[in-house]
This record gives structure tokens, C-alpha cells and sequence, in this order.
């Protein structure tokens, strides 16, 4: 049962991941493009889903419950591998600032984002 959660919540995360991403460069690479590189809306989907995932691990949901989001929803909505390939895309084209900004602000401000959504659902 859990594994059909996990695979039903997966496609609604990917159905999300696909609104913000397209919603994000339409409207927020404007804001983006005017100041740096930085790709905006895979930021925005990966920091959403670390804190996301530590607030529900935080407030100690049922295992049926954590297939359905934690493993399923936050796993079709977060992006790794879109993550690293527009890192690698800013390396290649030299754009060593916002590569190191871009790496520094994912997998630091994740790492903090996780602990803070876990805090925050130990309080609940």
C-alpha cells in the first residue's frame, strides 16, 4: 500500500514541480536574468521541499503518511538532477559567482531549511 502511495503522491509533486518551474520562468527569471543567472524556480522548489520534509518528519507522521509526501510528493517535487545539470551549465559558461552563490544557497540554505521545518514541527 505504502508503495502505491509513494507513486500516486510522486505524480502530484512532479504536477507541482511542473507549475512552479514554468510559472517561475515566466515570472520570476525576468527578476532573475536582471541581476544574475540564478535559476529561480529549481531554488525555490528545492528550499520549499527541504523545509517541507523536515517539518513533516518534525511533527512525526505515520509511516503511510510520510510514503504519500515525504517520499512521494516532496520526491516528485524536489530536483536534484536539474539542480546539478544547470550547475554544471553555469560552470561551463564561467559564471563562477553565481555557480558558487547557486551551489552555497541549495545545499547549505537546504541543509538549514531541513532543520528549521524539523524544529519548527517538533513545536507542533
Amino acid at each position: 500500500m505504502n508503495l502505491l502511495l509513494a507513486g500516486l503522491g510522486a505524480s502530484l509533486g512532479a504536477m507541482l514541480r511542473y507549475f512552479f518551474t514554468n510559472y517561475g520562468k515566466k515570472h520570476w527569471e525576468k527578476i532573475g536574468n536582471k541581476y544574475s543567472n540564478l535559476p529561480f524556480p529549481t531554488l525555490f522548489i528545492n528550499l520549499t521541499g527541504a523545509f517541507t520534509l523536515g517539518f513533516i518528519f518534525g511533527i512525526g507522521v505515520p509511516p503511510f503518511f510520510y510514503a504519500l509526501v515525504g517520499t512521494g510528493v516532496l520526491g516528485g517535487y524536489t530536483t536534484f538532477s536539474t539542480l546539478n545539470t544547470e550547475l554544471v551549465s553555469l560552470f561551463h559558461d564561467r559564471d563562477y559567482r553565481i555557480f558558487i552563490l547557486y551551489a552555497l544557497t541549495s545545499y547549505l540554505g537546504g541543509l538549514f531549511l531541513v532543520y528549521v521545518g524539523f524544529y519548527l514541527g517538533k513545536l507542533f
